[in-house]
């Protein structure tokens, strides 16, 4: 269920919490420091609450930055920010969980974070780099299991250094391996979803057990991996809706992840397609062009790790 405010979406998370439906991702890989500076500025300015992180994004002090600065400014209060960061792979084992956590909130700035999430069920073997490798260049796993780097995730929840905890690109079968054991259990489970890749099963899975779910990559990713389909942004359907509306092709797909009862946390660093994305609280998509969106389903994915396939842990490997 969702409470409208003024230009939000408000979802609820766990038990008590509350998570802005629509989200600022902060995945930047070709932009410099200052960009992604400017661009959290935008975001905060347009109204964005909610600001999605990673460890792996390498850009977390840029972010941190921006943050201040903006709170300096009276634009907006800490309290008002919702920030998510999450643990990298290279980082599952037990002990390396509160110092991962702790280094993300020195980047950030924070005292504390709203949500911290397991980036990949996949663990890597833990050092200085983000993506170990052998002279080889093979990629170097660990054999942490999943289970126990959430029992240091609950943890730090504990130690109020995170409020809430949660997962990413887990499956149900891994979700369920942490139920099964959690004493505090998983509020977000973050995936891939667009209109290619609808996930209603794993959505389903995860609202059943009262976990929100967050779609990255909702626009299918333009120009990060090339897909065998129409763009996202120029497929027909899509594109005929937008004219209908009034609206451009990437506000109607994000509506429809919105009116899925989703988080959606589109990225740009290009101030007017910052202000775009957010402008979708003022109208709203038919049963009808929902229905025809969802029939565009694929079961396409495009972030498919295909440097951990064989992986104990690799995700994909089963329907959903």
């Amino acid at each position: 269920m969702s409470i409208t405010s003024d230009n939000q979406v408000i979802l609820k998370l766990g038990n008590k919490g509350r998570v802005p439906a629509l989200g600022f991702g902060t995945y930047a890989p070709r932009e410099s420091e200052d960009d992604v500076y400017e661009a959290v500025r935008v975001a905060i300015k347009t109204g964005y609450r909610h600001l999605d992180c990673a460890a792996i994004y390498r850009n977390e002090r840029a972010v941190g930055q921006a943050i201040k600065q903006t709170i300096v400014e009276d634009k907006v209060r800490r309290e008002d920010l919702f920030i998510t960061s999450k643990l990298w792979n290279s980082c599952h084992r037990p002990d390396l969980v509160r110092t991962s956590l702790k280094k993300s909130m020195e980047d950030l700035g924070l005292q504390y974070l709203d949500l911290y999430l397991i980036h990949w069920p996949i663990a890597l073997r833990e050092g200085g780099e983000f993506i170990p490798k052998d002279e080889k260049g093979n990629v170097l796993f660990s054999d942490v299991d999943y289970v126990d780097t959430w029992k240091a995730m609950e943890d730090c929840v504990d130690e109020g250094l995170v409020k809430y905890i949660g997962l990413s690109n887990f499956n149900s079968e891994q979700i369920q391996r942490i139920l099964d054991v959690a004493r505090i259990k998983p509020v977000m489970n973050q995936v891939e979803c667009h209109i290619y890749l609808s996930q209603e099963k794993l959505i389903e899975f995860c609202k059943a057990r009262g976990i929100t779910v967050t779609a990255y990559s909702p626009f299918a990713s333009p120009g990060h991996k090339s897909i065998p389909y129409t763009p996202c942004l120029q497929e027909p359907v899509i594109v005929d809706i937008a004219k209908s509306k009034q609206k451009t092709p990437s506000q109607i797909i994000l509506r429809f992840l919105l009116q899925r009862g989703l988080v959606v946390i589109p990225k740009s660093v290009s101030p007017g397609r910052i202000v775009e994305n957010f402008q979708v609280f003022d109208f709203e998509l038919t049963d009808e062009e929902m229905k025809k969106i969802l029939a565009l389903n694929k079961n396409h994915r495009i972030n498919t790790e295909d440097i951990a396939l064989t992986h104990k842990y690799y995700p994909f490997n089963i329907e959903f």
